[in-house]
């Protein structure tokens, strides 16, 4: 079999199963374990795929450019994001990631609801400028324009002095193996810290997040509580996470 033959057959395979592990590739395609690595790699290389230890997952759609994803599965977003919004109890510090999804939660928000957002996207503090009872505190940093957001060492010293009730945040990629991801390095530091912060952690997944994945590892999945979902999702992709405790909320 040619390798461009082989490398369709794989990425046949990974959007049947979910994942694709080099060894059993080896053996039905009868190379070996180096050649299907090779494979991987540059089908990785083309935005095919999510590497991973042993073999791959299917790489996230979720890491296109801010004003891309702003579009991507909108609906989709608009469902989980009104579903999100019931999570929120007056009188709480709420910690909200920068993202579209996140955008699209703050729309839902009343404008009576009296809590206090900590947010280092501008996105979300300008967004909450009609709400009269809602403080709002941006932290500060420099502005990473891929995500529209503040990052570096004055956002994450701002971080350390929050004791929030609630976390919502975004991942560009939701696995109950590989765990939460998402596509920059310096972002998955600071999602990790903003998790520290929180005494529950939401994280808002629409369906082309769940069963994939990006190059940085936020963390684990046992740091999500909550998972919220679009309706549609299939119930198979999230039965893992059920089993591992994690409330699945479907809007």
């Amino acid at each position: 079999m040619l390798t461009p033959q082989r490398k369709k057959h794989i990425l046949e395979l990974l959007a049947a199963q979910g994942q694709v592990l080099s060894k059993p590739l080896s053996e039905t395609f009868q190379v070996s374990e180096d050649t299907i690595r090779r494979d991987l790699r540059e089908l990785a290389a083309e935005g095919l795929l999510q590497r991973v230890h042993g073999g791959a997952l299917p790489a996230s759609a979720a890491i296109a450019t801010f004003a891309e994803r702003k579009n991507l599965a909108l609906s989709c977003k608009q469902r989980i994001a009104r579903k999100a919004a019931e999570l929120i109890m007056p009188g709480q510090v709420v910690l909200i990631d920068g993202g579209t999804t996140t955008g699209e939660l703050v729309k839902c928000l009343p404008l009576t609801l009296r809590i206090t957002v900590v947010t280092h996207s501008p996105g979300i503090a300008l967004g909450l400028i009609e709400h009269p009872t809602i403080d709002v505190i941006l932290l500060g940093g420099r502005l990473y324009k891929h995500s529209v957001v503040t990052l570096g060492a004055t956002t994450l010293e701002a971080l350390a002095k929050v004791q929030a009730d609630l976390c919502f945040l975004g991942a560009t990629g939701v696995h109950h193996e590989a765990g939460l991801t998402t596509g920059d390095y310096e972002e998955s530091c600071f999602k990790r810290a903003m998790v520290a912060r929180a005494a529950e952690t939401v994280v808002l997944a629409s369906s082309e997040k769940i069963n994939s994945a990006s190059p940085w590892a936020i963390g684990d999945i046992s740091l999500v509580n909550t998972l919220v979902v679009s309706s549609d999702t299939d119930a198979a992709l999230l039965t893992p996470f059920e089993a591992q405790g994690i409330n699945v909320i479907r809007g």
